[in-house]
């Protein structure tokens, strides 16, 4: 890095599929001149949801944030066009036990406690769409919602990222698989999650910033086992078949440039939330709206 070379601090998850995506921009495998992305924070995606709603620290300039929270920041933050979280069957499941505990359908989760992975993320949105809004919510890191689910703690479990591949594991069966339901409905791909950065740093840093990250995902894309270090040391309960079935799953041709098909995918399930009642109106997502 020069001394010309402007850092912004970056908050990403550490799940396989954005340790895979950024590998390439955190560690200088990719540049744009004038420019530099550092780790700001790896962290649950409901805490980097959270602190840029709060501002409760010294606010990242880049960060990834799922559509809920986008809503209620979007005058402070605009959507970048690259690694973004977006795509088909790849939507959040809930979970019930295996034994015979009387529900058989969402709308059976009237009354009941939910495990949920926070009220800021996309899955929670995608809930109080589709299943009743009177349930009894108890928030939890996305990893220990399967656990509580098997140990009785709650009824029933939203469950996000590799919980898709390994809910199972826990004893548990798939009573909806949200995505599909809104995929059915709209015939669209599912927007999970977008990377956002602070509107106050400009037009030139929004450009670079995008221009880095596509030639991120586009590098760990050609080389895929360069990232695996990375993918490993940040997902360290995950067996590697489970990482790979992640990437290949939440990193595709959307991840590189949402393009208009994605961008109208992000407008859509926004104005879904809103006309329902469930988001802040709030501003366009877009940077040159």
């Amino acid at each position: 890095m020069t001394t010309a070379d402007r850092e912004l601090l970056f908050g990403f998850s550490p799940c396989p599929n954005d340790a895979f995506a950024f590998w390439a921009a955190v560690h200088g495998r990719v540049r744009v001149p004038g420019l530099r992305l550092s780790i700001g924070a790896i962290a649950d995606i409901e805490a980097l949801n959270r602190r840029a709603i709060e501002c409760s620290e010294p606010p990242l300039a880049v960060t990834k944030l799922s559509l809920p929270a986008l809503a209620r920041v979007a005058h402070r933050y605009a959507v970048l066009p690259a690694v973004a979280a977006l795509g088909f069957g790849c939507g959040p499941l809930v979970v019930r036990r295996g034994e015979d505990d009387g529900i058989a359908t969402l709308q059976q989760l009237a009354g009941r406690s939910i495990a949920i992975p926070g009220r800021n993320t996309t899955a929670f949105l995608l809930f109080a769409m589709f299943a009743p809004r009177d349930c009894r919510f108890v928030e939890a890191r996305f990893e220990q919602v399967m656990p509580m689910v098997a140990r009785g703690e709650c009824d029933a479990g939203l469950v996000i990222h590799e919980g898709r591949f390994t809910y199972s594991q826990h004893g548990l069966l798939a009573l909806a698989d949200l995505g599909a339901l809104w995929e059915q409905r709209t015939k669209a791909p599912l927007p999970l999650g977008v990377i956002a950065l602070r509107r106050d740093l400009g037009r030139q840093c929004y450009d670079d910033a995008a221009a880095l990250l596509a030639a991120s995902v586009e590098l760990a894309r050609r080389q895929p086992a360069a990232p695996r270090g990375f993918v490993r040391e940040l997902a360290q309960e995950l067996d590697d078949a489970v990482c790979d079935r992640h990437i290949e799953l939440y990193v595709n041709d959307f991840t590189v440039d949402l393009g208009e098909r994605g961008r109208r995918a992000i407008d859509e399930l926004l104005a879904a939330g809103r006309g329902a009642g469930l988001l802040d109106g709030g501003a366009s997502p877009w940077w040159e709206d």
